[in-house]
């Protein structure tokens, strides 16, 4: 099957194109999220870790490859959890071998997190030929195919995270009329 008939059309009823339909593209969007998620998972396993300890983890290597320290209140704020949830993260992390905690460098009071060299080298095992064949595909793109793709790619967000701010608003609606209707009755 050549690469214009691999994604999976919705339906008999739609018409035979040589171009992909609107249809077609969110098809294979969905296709790469569930490829995407199910590689997330793999990785998971493969590493012994659970999606917050991979998140977590990934932040420690990105920030130590921009010379950042970290402390434990910076990965809090990162992940968007509680003090004493980072806290059981990082045990998590050290148990398995994944980071390390060390004293601030400047900071006699504050203690720092460090991923270790055995965890970057697990994480580039486990996903650097996949990064590698992203990377080429998109090298492969023109600057212009790059513009069109990256417009498309944050409109999708943008549209995915309008609908997740109005599930917001329309929860606390629905929570406040019935909190008035709980006071009421």
């Amino acid at each position: 099957m050549d690469s214009s008939e691999e994604f999976t059309r919705s339906g008999y009823w739609y018409p035979e194109s040589a171009t992909a339909s609107t249809v077609d593209v969110l098809n294979m969007l969905r296709r790469y999220r569930g490829a995407e998620t199910a590689m997330r998972a793999r990785t998971r396993v493969t590493m012994g870790m659970n999606e917050t300890d991979l998140i977590a983890l990934r932040f420690l290597l990105r920030e130590q490859g921009a010379g950042r320290i970290v402390r434990p209140v910076d990965i809090a704020r990162a992940l968007d959890i509680s003090t004493a949830s980072t806290t059981t993260l990082i045990d998590r992390l050290e148990k398995g071998g994944h980071a390390r905690r060390e004293p601030h460098p400047t900071d006699r009071r504050a203690g720092v997190v460090v991923p270790t060299v055995s965890s970057d080298d697990e994480v580039r095992a486990t996903l650097g030929a996949m990064h590698r064949r992203m990377l080429s595909l998109v090298d492969e793109l023109s600057a212009e195919e790059r513009a069109v793709v990256t417009r498309f790619l944050a409109g999708m967000t943008s549209a995915i995270e309008e609908a997740s701010d109005l599930d917001q608003e329309l929860r606390d609606v629905i929570r406040t009329h019935e909190e008035s209707e709980s006071s009421d009755g």
